[in-house]
């Protein structure tokens, strides 16, 4: 890979992958710090990383790092609570679903929310999302299956207690 490839796939990538580290971290900085990362590890094997493959190659990168980075700081057991207020406003109501929905995905074995994360957030195909976590297509479906059925099953207990 150029320097001018590099710098086109840095532009045009930079968003989405910032997008997916922070809605798997829940946090800007460590998200930023991911995203950073990446690009610097893609830039220490440009040589090595051809210009066609280098989204597949940073999702994949991010994805490692991302896991790497929660084990280290043992964020696997996140909090449970969600605050259930009554709000007036709509807003407020799409916000707090919003909540709970990401709390719900929060939950996910870090494999099935990456898939969640880059098929409902991002749309990326299951073809790609099969290249960006070096698992098959079927594989992607299957997981994907199981991640939505946890999450309706989470959702309904929520709803319920709610």
């Amino acid at each position: 890979m150029k320097r001018h490839e590099y710098n086109i796939v840095v532009r045009q990538y930079a968003g989405n992958l910032y997008g997916y580290a922070y809605k798997f971290m829940r946090s800007e900085h460590d998200a930023q710090d991911i995203v950073q990362d990446v690009f610097e590890k893609l830039w220490l094997n440009r040589k090595k990383v051809d210009f066609e493959k280098s989204k597949s190659w940073m999702f994949t990168t991010a994805h490692n790092a991302m896991i790497n980075f929660m084990m280290k700081k043992d964020r696997m057991h996140l909090s449970n609570e969600i605050t259930s207020n009554e709000r007036s406003t709509d807003s407020q109501r799409q916000f707090e679903a919003r909540e709970i929905i990401d709390k719900a995905v929060a939950f996910l074995p870090p494999l099935q929310k990456s898939i969640v994360l880059l098929r409902d957030l991002e749309g990326y195909t299951y073809q790609e999302i099969g290249e960006i976590l070096e698992i098959s297509e079927p594989q992607v479906k299957v997981y994907l299956f199981r991640a939505r059925k946890k999450l309706k099953k989470q959702l309904k207990e929520l709803m319920e207690l709610a």
